[in-house]
């Protein structure tokens, strides 16, 4: 699963920045959020497969500190960058004929600069405290398998679900994988 999470990820940011007809706002998020979530599944899924494989749950406490910094950046990333594809879904549903003049190159980069200014201000000093306090009252078995879904699972569908009903997409990852010269 986590390769799949990787090389999904991987192939939507190769073909949306190989693919000059994906060079637009939409896109350009996407690549952005694959990016987050290649990096949010790498904060722990590398452990939790060496901790399967050698039946040692053993982590230190700086290692414990550096992994729940990474993590909450990168699924802070993820919360921000959703809601700044949702804005540009609204702009590109609301003001169709205004689209390209708002969401130029520059407010785009700005959005994903806002998104970076790295929610470490507005989303760690929360989630951190919260995260800390209620990790005694849930049951481990429960959270373990939350934990799961949400750091394997989500990560790992979200290219399937962006890009497999998007005809562009397809024909950018035909090109890129050249499967369009096979087919004539």
């Amino acid at each position: 699963m986590y390769l799949i999470t990787v090389f999904g990820n991987l192939l939507l940011i190769l073909a949306v920045s190989s693919d000059s007809h994906l060079h637009t706002p939409m896109y350009f998020f996407l690549a952005n959020l694959s990016f987050a979530d290649i990096c949010f599944t790498s904060t722990t899924v590398p452990k939790m497969l060496i901790n399967i494989q050698t039946q040692n749950k053993v982590i230190t406490y700086e290692g414990c500190l550096i992994q729940m910094y990474f993590f909450l950046l990168f699924s802070g990333l993820d919360v921000f960058l959703l809601t700044v594809m949702a804005y540009d879904r609204f702009v590109a549903i609301c003001h169709p004929l205004q689209y390209m003049v708002i969401m130029n190159p520059w407010l785009c980069g700005l959005l994903v600069l806002v998104t970076w200014g790295t929610i470490v201000s507005l989303f760690y000093c929360t989630s951190l405290g919260l995260y800390f306090s209620s990790a005694a009252t849930q049951s481990s078995h429960s959270g373990a398998v939350a934990s799961v879904m949400y750091t394997v699972v989500t990560p790992m569908l979200n290219p399937f679900i962006y890009s497999l009903r998007n005809k562009d997409i397809k024909k950018a990852l035909m090109r890129f994988l050249g499967i369009a010269a096979l087919k004539g």
